[in-house]
């Protein structure tokens, strides 16, 4: 597929992440309240009130959770119609009134998210992380190559992309300590990931086709991770507050239909999979994506650059398993892919394994070296699908490092 022209000329642009191909879903400020709307160059369409031949009650809250309550076929013409609105002249007096220019505006979080689910589904990520731990003989545990792996979060703490991040307290124990102590993250860290966001409830059991056609879109995702305080507590259950703190979406939502022309095939795998998690056809996407490290006051260095079609598990899967159990996946659910890291040291998806555990610090272009994260430090997330002059793209999914909160004197020795 080739670029698709709009009368807004910023749409035209090979360098947009908004061309007429995406029309990504978000809500938005102008200072006239939250509204939802659609990013289209360097502008928002203001959808609540521009004639799209829909039942406007869709629009009446700024979430897009009624859209996607409202199932596949409201999707699809939907998109029709703006796609029509926003490319043919006839429609250009009535549809300009109500644009908004992306840069005066405030982005929110694009969708009510019902719960939060992350993956652990990346397989160089899962090596690095086995290897720094249990060795390379035992880094993958005895299920991974057969199963999703993930746990239940915090939708409470999902937040969109602007908002600050707080370094968490938490229980630290090091190796020579004999009792844990109570203090602020010292290895706070980010990884990069997708989030799918679940569009159709189910009940029971889906095929992974079924997972397929429920996901409505997806965004940007910084599953912002204390590894210190994960160190202590993850055993015997898994990770808890060390990934509660904070985690970043992207504001705009991608929508499965927009990344259709990118479909690609999860990796090779050296053991077959149960037939209930078979891919009936490419599940993945071939998305470019890039991780941004801003000290405070210094240039920006790019630490990573991987891809998201470097997933062992696609979103489907990740669902499709997620409801073996009879669990009920919800409008609004949100499906963290886990860390998207690529089989080079430039393309691993964290600073756990781009300092190897603090063992290598990463030398920025500033000067300075990074093992974990510090106070003032913007992380800044990046993606798009690159097509036949235009690019599919998320915006930026941002957050900046602010120190710990006084600890109240209640929590005081």
């Amino acid at each position: 597929m080739s670029l698709m022209r709009s009368w807004i000329e910023s749409a035209n642009s090979a360098k947009t992440d908004f061309p007429l191909n995406n029309l990504p879903y978000g809500v938005f400020d102008d200072g006239r309240g939250a509204r939802m709307g659609v990013a289209i160059g360097d502008m928002i369409l203001d959808v609540a009130r521009v004639d799209h031949g829909l039942d406007h009650a869709l629009f009446a809250a700024p979430e897009w959770n009624a859209v996607m309550a409202a199932g596949p076929k409201v999707w699809a013409a939907l998109r029709a119609r703006l796609t029509e609105l926003l490319s043919d002249e006839a429609h250009r007096d009535a549809v300009e009134p109500h644009l908004i220019e992306v840069a005066s505006a405030r982005l929110l979080m694009p969708f009510r998210v019902s719960e939060y689910t992350d993956f652990y589904a990346g397989k160089n990520h899962a090596v690095n992380v086995g290897t720094m731990f249990r060795g390379a003989e035992n880094a993958l545990p005895p299920n991974w190559l057969s199963i999703p792996i993930g746990y239940n979060g915090r939708a409470s703490s999902v937040v969109v992309s602007g908002t600050d991040v707080m370094r968490p307290w938490g229980q630290l124990k090091g190796p020579d300590e004999a009792l844990p102590r109570f203090a602020p993250s010292a290895r706070f860290d980010l990884e990069l990931e997708m989030g799918a966001i679940v569009g159709q409830p189910s009940e029971g059991m889906v095929s992974v086709a079924e997972a397929d056609q429920m996901i409505f879109g997806y965004v940007l995702l910084n599953d912002w991770s204390a590894r210190d305080i994960q160190a202590w507590e993850y055993q015997p259950l898994g990770p808890f507050q060390a990934k509660a703190t904070a985690t970043t979406i992207s504001p705009w939502i991608v929508t499965a239909a927009a990344l259709e022309p990118f479909r690609t095939s999860t990796p090779e795998r050296e053991r077959d999979l149960l037939p209930y998690l078979r891919e009936p056809s490419p599940m993945l996407y071939d998305i470019a994506l890039e991780v941004g490290l801003t000290p405070e006051g210094r240039p920006e260095t790019v630490i990573a650059r991987t891809n998201y079609a470097q997933m062992y598990y696609s979103a489907a899967q990740q669902l499709t398993h997620h409801a073996t159990s009879g669990c009920p996946m919800r409008v609004g659910d949100l499906l963290g892919s886990g860390t998207i890291s690529g089989s080079e040291k430039d393309s691993r998806g964290s600073l756990l394994e781009l300092s190897w555990g603090g063992k290598e610090p990463l030398a920025l272009e500033s000067g300075e070296t990074r093992s974990f994260l510090e106070d003032g430090d913007r992380l800044t997330l990046r993606g798009a699908a690159e097509g036949d002059g235009y690019r599919v793209g998320f915006g930026d999914c941002t957050g900046v490092i602010r120190p710990a909160r006084d600890l109240p004197n209640w929590a005081k020795e």
